[in-house]
């Protein structure tokens, strides 16, 4: 019978957040996933402070290792469906995927179908074996860009790896709105925006 598999997600909280509630901190540090999952996640036992439970509304100290277990459905529960994929490189060992804004990347709530997901499963029926069909990161719907697909299991826990370590580059082309007086560049971390929670911003 199908079920579920984990990803572990890990990263340093920076020495900056220091003294910050522990769930904004996540917040920040994994944008992916809303702060009302997160808090969920820290009351179900998903989320280990230096190999500890932590509580819901301790504060961050700076250095420590967070790990979070997020969990992912079986795509062996996913339909395969013969759907428009862009393929910009593919080996042995992983496919580069061109994937267009209004394509949402993995089933879900509103999304059983129709997805990039169950178009690989068609196209790369090897993907079914793996966690998220093989999908290492991921592109917001409205979001056009590259995406990164493991073949095999192997490859799938390098890329985790150079994801983690910060080894793989991503540049984003963004739009504007006003007149750039001169270049700059932003280096703090993005979360979600305070009030608009569908948009992301830098917070600080």
């Amino acid at each position: 019978m199908a079920g579920s598999t984990t990803d572990v997600l890990e990263m340093i909280i920076p020495e900056s957040q220091a003294g910050i509630r522990l769930d904004k901190v996540l917040a920040k540090l994994f944008p992916a996933y809303s702060r009302s999952q997160l808090q969920q996640w820290l009351k179900e036992g998903r989320i280990q402070v230096d190999d500890h439970l932590p509580l819901l509304r301790q504060a961050a100290q700076g250095g420590e290792i967070v790990r979070v277990q997020v969990p992912v459905s079986d795509p062996s529960e996913w339909q395969a469906q013969d759907l428009p994929l862009k393929v910009v490189y593919e080996d042995e060992h992983l496919i580069v995927l061109d994937k267009p804004t209004g394509l949402v990347v993995h089933p879900g709530a509103g999304n059983p179908d129709g997805t990039l997901a169950n178009a690989l499963l068609y196209r790369f029926p090897e993907t079914t074996n793996l966690p998220r069909a093989g999908v290492v990161h991921r592109l917001d719907k409205d979001t056009s860009g590259l995406l990164v697909v493991a073949r095999t299991a192997i490859a799938r826990q390098q890329l985790i790896r150079d994801l983690e370590h910060h080894r793989v580059i991503r540049i984003y082309a963004a739009i504007v709105n006003g007149r750039i007086l001169a270049g700059g560049r932003i280096t703090q971390p993005i979360g979600r925006h305070p009030r608009d929670r569908l948009r992301m911003a830098v917070n600080e």
